[in-house]
């Protein structure tokens, strides 16, 4: 024990401090928050401490030495837990965790090879102020005499607590005004609010969106149906019906980006199969497509893909909503003859499937009971998408006529690990493992393809199907920025982060004979209106945010989840309006436009999921069904 004797509260403060500069570092080194200031430096140095001076402070109010160091020790330990989970969340997600996340629990188990890869002995360094505490309590010897302080000086420690908090806020609001109506970003509420207090405002978001449910009568549908019938556009009378009685396949491509299609790695093509689909003449591709996923990642573009309403800003709704009433494209196929499925080599409680397809009145789940899993065809979380595919085939020759199938891939998904056998092309060569093998998960992915093809074609089911493709989500993150800059010949700016967001999206219909690459800007969101015109099914008294890709009143206009969005002249990302041609910053006004109606689209969708809008709601008639005075705009 060191001689000194330290002032009484010397414990307490080093502890404030320790946990303060740890989580300052932390924010530098393992997330990639972007900071334009001085300002914006300074607020993200300074957030963590109100909070910090709050919770540490409680320990004034203990007499007893030993308890108050006890409970220092466990505030340290609760902090660091809470920080190293977002950290490793984000290595993963590149996002900080909500509270419905912590209840997906059911999913822990399935994502633990990702997990895995995520993790390093090097992660103790996040417990470092823990450590600190630790060794002060056992050297620092303080004054002797009553540990709890005063009251007095109680009252001022929590004054000084108030105003540093008070001073947060302020400078966050100077800085982003409208921090706390605009909560989708949670970046931006990182950097301003920090990581604790960021926790405390999701527990009041996510407590409020319950309580909307239980409050709404349904007029609050009133107003979002009204924005959408104004924004509503009639579908391509060209297209219409083009594969009316037809089976509708859809394949989700896991993780595929657009950045592989049609190129090279090495000088070896990524994507052979998928290439010649953008040449064929019964194919339209449209390579200006967008995912528009949150923390759902896969289970939200299924939800785009069947409803055309966004997913939510914290959590997947496949979790926090799965007992809202949906009108789902499943439903609408299922009312017009056709027997519907999902076909997953996965557990059939992963984001909560099991549960949402049957709010989403899907018929039947191949889950992975239903495949035979021979030996060297499992992979990651279930069964390699070549086998997949071939029994996911013979599964079609089975249903009755005509379906909709929706198979969902599954190899070209973080880690994205392969065995030997099934590379069928180099590693690429820069200092990210998961790039370099990202790429061999990739063409795997793409043999899968043309072995899919081939099956149908055998099976006899290809000639009447109508085969729909789409990428659901990135695979590659931002916190790889360092190599897509070596892969792309190019620095990974705000800019062309953004517009690696693209994923493919093909729309293969055998013996139209006209296809093309459509260069029409559009995002998932547009996927249900633009598949359900194509089967000839009316969706004009549908509440649906996107709009037939294929028809000439189509607004290039696609948000984000996060609030950036883009059109076909300019891209919003990190707060900068960018030209979408040159990629070089452009007037903000040419954004400014944009900007409020993204916010209001994003809050009309979220609105309608959190409160279960859409069971006041008839559509086969446009109206509310139990407040007879309000009536919807047609």
């Amino acid at each position: 024990m060191l001689k000194k004797e330290w002032p009484k509260h010397s414990i307490l403060a080093i502890a404030i401090v320790a946990t303060w500069l740890k989580t300052y570092i932390v924010y530098k080194t393992s997330f990639s928050i972007t900071i334009d200031n001085v300002l914006q430096e300074f607020i993200l140095f300074i957030n963590p401490l109100s909070m910090l001076l709050f919770i540490y402070g409680i320990s004034l109010f203990f007499k007893s030495e030993k308890a108050k160091n006890r409970y220092l020790i466990a505030v340290a330990a609760i902090t660091s837990i809470v920080l190293y989970g977002n950290v490793a969340f984000y290595r993963f997600f590149n996002d900080f965790i909500t509270l419905p996340v912590l209840f997906q629990t059911e999913n822990f188990g399935d994502l633990g090879s990702s997990a895995a890869a995520s993790i390093f002995w090097t992660d103790l360094l996040y417990f470092a102020d823990l450590a600190i505490i630790l060794l002060a309590i056992k050297f620092i010897s303080t004054k002797t005499g009553i540990a709890a302080s005063t009251s007095v000086q109680r009252k001022a420690y929590y004054v000084l607590a108030l105003a540093v908090l008070f001073f947060n806020l302020g400078l966050a609001e100077a800085e982003r005004p409208q921090l706390l109506t605009r909560s989708f970003d949670r970046e931006m509420l990182v950097k301003n609010l920090g990581m604790y207090n960021y926790h405390l405002y999701d527990i009041y978001i996510q407590s409020k969106s319950q309580a909307q449910r239980a409050l709404a009568d349904g007029s609050e549908l009133v107003e979002a149906n009204n924005y959408v019938r104004a924004n509503q556009i009639d579908p391509s009378e060209d297209m219409k019906g083009i594969a009316e009685g037809r089976n509708l396949i859809v394949v989700t491509l896991e993780s595929l980006q657009s950045f592989t299609i049609n190129s090279e790695m090495n000088g070896q093509t990524i994507t052979p199969f998928l290439n010649s689909l953008t040449e064929d003449e019964d194919t339209i591709y449209f390579e200006n497509f967008y995912h528009q996923t949150g923390l759902g990642k896969t289970s939200d573009s299924e939800f785009l893909l069947e409803n055309s309403l966004y997913p939510l800003s914290g959590g997947a709704v496949f979790f926090t909503h799965s007992g809202n009433t949906f009108n789902s494209m499943a439903e609408s196929l299922s009312e017009n003859g056709y027997s519907t499925n999902v076909q997953h080599a996965n557990t059939k409680s992963f984001w909560n499937r099991d549960i949402m397809y049957e709010s989403m009145n899907i018929d039947k789940f191949y889950d992975i009971e239903s495949f035979e899993i021979g030996e060297g065809e499992a992979v990651n979380w279930g069964m390699k998408d070549i086998p997949f595919h071939e029994q996911s085939v013979e599964h079609m020759t089975e249903m009755q006529q005509p379906f909709y199938s929706r198979l969902l891939t599954l190899t070209n998904h973080h880690p994205f690990t392969l065995d030997e056998e099934d590379k069928l092309i180099d590693e690429y060569d820069s200092n990210s493992g998961t790039l370099n093998r990202y790429f061999q998960t990739s063409r795997y992915l793409d043999e899968s393809i043309k072995v899919l093809f081939e099956e149908l074609k055998e099976k006899g089911l290809y000639e009447n199907s109508i085969i729909v493709m789409y990428g659901d989500h990135y695979g590659i993150s931002e916190n790889h920025n360092e190599a897509m800059t070596q892969y792309l010949g190019e620095e990974v700016t705000d800019f062309t982060s953004a517009e690696l967001q693209k994923v493919p999206f093909f729309v293969h219909i055998p013996g139209y004979g006209e296809g093309y690459v459509d260069d029409e800007v559009g995002g998932q969101i547009d996927m249900r209106p633009t598949i359900m015109n194509l089967m000839g099914m009316d969706t004009s008294k549908d509440i649906q945010f996107g709009g037939d890709l294929f028809s000439e009143e189509h607004e290039e206009f696609v948000i984000f989840r996060d609030g950036r969005f883009v059109t076909d002249e300019v891209v919003y990302a990190g707060n900068v309006c960018y030209d979408k041609e040159t990629g070089e910053p452009a007037e903000q006004e040419l954004c400014a436009p944009y900007i409020e109606r993204a916010f209001t689209e994003l809050e009309y969708s979220e609105s309608i999921i959190n409160g279960d809008l859409l069971r006041f709601y008839d559509e086969e008639d446009g109206q509310l069904t139990t407040i007879p005075d309000v009536e919807l705009e047609q």
